[in-house]
């Protein structure tokens, strides 16, 4: 049976009252009128197995019930089946554990080819009998081989993620790494298909299957102006507003920041009102909620933490929460995602949720200010 509704300021106000004895005072944070944890949980890495499967259920089911609302996945994570995990997961919290869907943000992507529980044998055959034959793409569609973002892909796509997690609506529907068709059309080309994507996102917001849109990308938003691959976030938000009008759905980023890749809050990369700003600087200046993955860069920043940065980091029990502490303070990043299939991580990661960020001028000391 799917759920019906979606997240709301009620039902997330609600989820943090939960916690209002023992969370932080600065762990749920606004987001486009919603409540959101300041640490999210990602289901990217891992095996296509049942035993991955069932670790990951445990691990949505565990983080929800520690103060994190925030899930996050994608069409094509573990072919989806980490989709699929996360919808037993939220039949389990709506169930025996007495969450409501409204106090859950759900997020998940598409654009990139998402197989159906493990590689096919033959990858063009796959596409052929999956979205050739039925009209809902030709392989010319297809940049690379394995990205799509047609708004009838989309469309099927977003289909899909409903019914493999046994929804009627998606609070965040992103476009997977748009930046992938910018390796193959014009930079005019690129806004004309993003156009097309937003307009097919409007139409499903009419219709009641997601709630906001955004885009998930791993270079977009971290290069200079100029370099192959770069996204213009104004321009994009324009772009939106040309499908849409003033209140389109276009509200989400997400992007990776880490200790090794700050460049969304260091790099005046975009330009809002004539002025050079970071990423970040421009979410905020466009009502765009930033949301930040790779927060551990998949466990490689979170081990032999340099002495230098544990002091202003606050010198906490493990690397792994020092790293995810710098993310979610940083200035700009509503959420920190954290990709968890071990419940015994979820406990050490989410003691964090009981800390404040860093402050501001102990923030700066990381990068030699005060």
């Amino acid at each position: 049976m799917s759920l019906s509704g979606s997240a709301t300021l009620e039902g997330t106000t609600r989820y943090g009252e939960r916690f209002k004895s023992n969370a932080a005072e600065k762990h749920f944070r606004n987001a486009q009128n919603l409540l959101a944890s300041s640490l999210g949980i990602g289901t990217y890495l891992g095996n296509a197995d049942e035993e991955t499967d069932a670790r990951y259920r445990e691990a949505v089911v565990r983080s929800v019930k520690l103060g994190a609302n925030v899930i996050d996945t994608a069409a094509n994570y573990r072919f989806q089946r980490s989709e699929r995990s996360v919808g037993a997961a939220l039949q389990l919290l709506t169930g025996s554990e007495g969450y409501a869907r409204d106090e859950i943000l759900i997020c998940t992507k598409g654009g990139y080819l998402p197989f159906d529980g493990a590689p096919p044998r033959d990858v063009r055959g796959y596409v052929e009998e999956t979205f050739v034959k039925p009209g809902i793409a030709g392989f010319e569609d297809f940049v690379s081989g394995s990205h799509c973002m047609t708004p009838a892909y989309l469309q099927n796509q977003l289909e899909q993620s409903l019914r493999n997690m046994h929804l009627e609506c998606i609070d965040v529907y992103y476009v997977h790494n748009p930046e992938s068709q910018l390796d193959h059309v014009s930079e005019a080309e690129f806004y004309a298909r993003l156009k097309l994507a937003f307009e097919s996102l409007e139409k499903s917001r009419s219709d009641g299957k997601l709630k906001f849109y955004g885009v998930a990308t791993w270079n977009g938003f971290r290069v200079a102006a100029g370099v192959r691959g770069y996204h213009s976030l104004a321009k994009i938000e324009k772009t939106a507003r040309a499908a849409g009008g003033d209140a389109h759905g276009f509200r989400f980023i997400q992007l990776p920041l880490n200790l090794a890749m700050p460049e969304a809050f260091t790099l005046p990369n975009q330009n809002v009102n004539g002025e050079d700003v970071s990423t970040l600087a421009a979410a905020s200046a466009l009502n765009i909620t930033a949301v930040a993955s790779a927060s551990i860069l998949q466990g490689r920043v979170a081990r032999g933490m340099p002495a230098g940065l544990r002091e202003p980091l606050g010198s906490l029990e493990t690397d792994a929460q020092m790293a995810i502490q710098f993310v979610r303070s940083t200035p700009g990043i509503t959420t920190a995602l954290v990709g968890m299939s071990n419940p015994d991580h979820v406990d050490e990661n989410l003691k964090l949720a009981h800390l404040d960020p860093l402050p501001p001028d102990q923030f700066m000391q990381l990068f030699g200010e005060a």
